[in-house]
């Protein structure tokens, strides 16, 4: 959804005028999904000439993993304000997934704008587990990691809730179902930062029409038009051959009602046709 022209109008005085040299504020986040093409989309976005990315190349974590670090830490972790350079800002998929890092983002940035990029549930569930079979941070079959997901999860998000220090692997890597329980995170972080500053970008789109969607960033985030010479994405082409048949339809009936909940959101505009992922 794109901010409407009363809110940058209201914005505009609200924003902190930077003279060169001094650090700039992050202006935007995009919060996930893993595995959902979100870090292709924030390549393409720290490519914009008017874009001055943060200057840790992976993020700060800050939200989710690095909160007990402090803001002057997060902060620092940002360039100084430079000649045409209009906004800066930094990706992490688990800010989308992570139950504190809503609330965080609208404590400590009250006016970032957030991207969300998602991709079909069922067949992101299957490139995570494939994922971190290769990272080496799981060692069950994708059905046993499927069958083991609600212990692994449990009583982990009121763990995370209640200490800001609190690391959960299980939480972080293993969670191949709960993930996708888009409706949720996406009306979580409306819930926090207003529906407004929320843009739903869906993954399966981004990589048909790169050039059409990028097109609703730059205009979301306030940039001007621009294409990127090279629009190949990241971590697409691993191999992850084919995930049996009775485990997609397993998903799918899994996933029906949240995809439904999904589409009532307003300014929500994705849809999966149920075929084998790729």
């Amino acid at each position: 959804m794109k901010p409407s022209t009363r809110l940058r109008q209201t914005l505009s005085p609200l924003r902190p005028i930077l003279r060169r040299g001094e650090r700039m504020v992050p202006g935007y986040l995009v919060v996930g999904t893993k595995r959902g093409g979100s870090t292709s989309l924030a390549d393409w976005i720290a490519g914009h000439p008017e874009v001055s990315p943060c200057l840790s190349e992976k993020g700060t974590h800050y939200f989710d993993v690095n909160w007990t670090k402090g803001e002057a830490w997060f902060r620092s972790a940002y360039p100084k304000q430079a000649p045409g350079k209009r906004i800066t800002g930094e990706a992490s998929p688990y800010y989308m997934f992570h139950p504190e890092a809503p609330a965080r983002i609208a404590r400590t940035l009250p006016e970032v704008l957030l991207i969300t990029c998602l991709r079909d549930p069922v067949a992101r569930a299957w490139s995570h587990h494939a994922y971190e079979v290769a990272k080496g941070r799981e060692t069950l079959g994708f059905e046993e990691a499927l069958d083991a997901e609600p212990d692994r999860l449990a009583g982990e998000e009121g763990r995370l809730r209640s200490d800001p220090g609190y690391q959960s692997p299980h939480w972080r890597y293993h969670a191949y179902q709960r993930r996708g329980h888009y409706a949720a995170q996406i009306l979580e972080l409306q819930r926090h930062v207003g529906a407004e500053r929320v843009l739903v970008v869906q993954s399966e789109r981004l990589f048909a029409d790169p050039k059409g969607q990028l097109a609703k960033v730059w205009d979301f985030l306030g940039l001007s038009p621009f294409v990127p010479d090279d629009l190949q994405p990241q971590n697409a082409n691993r191999p992850y051959g084919s995930m049996p048949p009775h485990l997609i339809t397993r998903l799918q009936t899994y996933y029906r009602p949240h995809n439904a909940l999904l589409s009532t959101i307003e300014g929500v505009d994705v849809s999966w046709p149920e075929h084998e992922p790729n």
